[in-house]
């Protein structure tokens, strides 16, 4: 063989081993079905996956696999305290199929720690976590910021005791990422439990530096859902995207939404 052949036989095989990567998780679930080539974003608050069972984890991993998700910000994560002893987002992604992923400590709890994190299944380049300021009686929270090879995805989680707080909290979020990621050449996802209706002062902050790309449907409660306070978000000053859909899903065979969490699920789907 000459080197010319080589090296096209290497292209073509490097080619192919990228649509397939790309293709690797489709949907199974016929209620949500997922184009070729797009990217499906996932915002959950899984409530320590205990809210309403011992341990969801299986069951959320199942569901997420089920709709096809590509990443996943995370909310109610617990790290080895004594309320439960494993590293909870380590064994969500471990179930996804070994991803990797980051927690971000918002604050110490029962001799371990508790807060948000990110799980994808790339390698991820880089990544920090933004305290949060805590407002008057509020907990302290984070931001867990992720980098891959084609995107930067942020999970937040905000006060819900104090709106003047969470404004402030809103408003460090805008100032560090988007001085950090203005010039970025990736798109930048910030996602996460705002506790905030789309119409609120914190979200009005927000939108100051994001645009809201997540559908309006009500994600909390997931027994009764009456209020929208999930959202994903793309940075405004970033790479042009297509926003192909958005869902709450609700209907799944490998698991139950009203006791995987007491937060449904909202996705987005993205052309990259």
């Amino acid at each position: 063989m000459t080197k010319s052949r080589i090296v096209c036989f290497i292209l073509i095989a490097a080619f192919l081993c990228g649509c397939v990567g790309q293709q690797a998780r489709p949907s199974s679930n016929p209620a949500y079905p997922k184009a070729k080539g797009i990217t499906r974003i996932v915002q959950y608050n899984v409530g320590v996956f205990s809210k309403e069972i011992e341990n969801s984890i299986p069951m959320v991993a199942a569901m997420m696999k089920e709709i096809g998700a590509d990443a996943l910000s995370l909310n109610e994560l617990d790290s080895c305290n004594t309320r439960h002893p494993n590293n909870q987002l380590a064994d969500l992604a471990d179930a996804m199929g070994k991803w990797e992923y980051q927690f971000g400590r918002a604050m110490p709890y029962r001799e371990g720690a508790y807060g948000v994190g990110v799980a994808v299944p790339e390698d991820i380049l880089d990544s920090f976590n933004i305290p949060l300021p805590q407002g008057n009686g509020s907990e302290p929270r984070a931001c867990m910021v992720v980098e891959t090879a084609e995107y930067v995805l942020a999970s937040t989680h905000l006060d819900y005791r104090d709106e003047p707080s969470m404004v402030i909290q809103a408003e460090t979020i805008n100032e560090v990422l988007a001085s950090r990621y203005s010039g970025s050449k990736k798109p930048v996802f910030l996602a996460g439990d705002m506790n905030s209706t789309p119409t609120s002062a914190v979200l009005k902050e927000l939108e100051k530096k994001w645009e809201v790309i997540s559908c309006r449907k009500n994600t909390y409660s997931a027994e009764n859902p009456h209020e929208c306070i999930d959202f994903i978000l793309v940075l405004k000053n970033g790479p042009k995207i297509k926003v192909i859909g958005s869902e709450v899903p609700v209907e799944f065979a490998g698991g139950e939404v009203t006791v995987a969490s007491d937060h449904l699920p909202i996705f987005v789907d993205v052309k990259l």
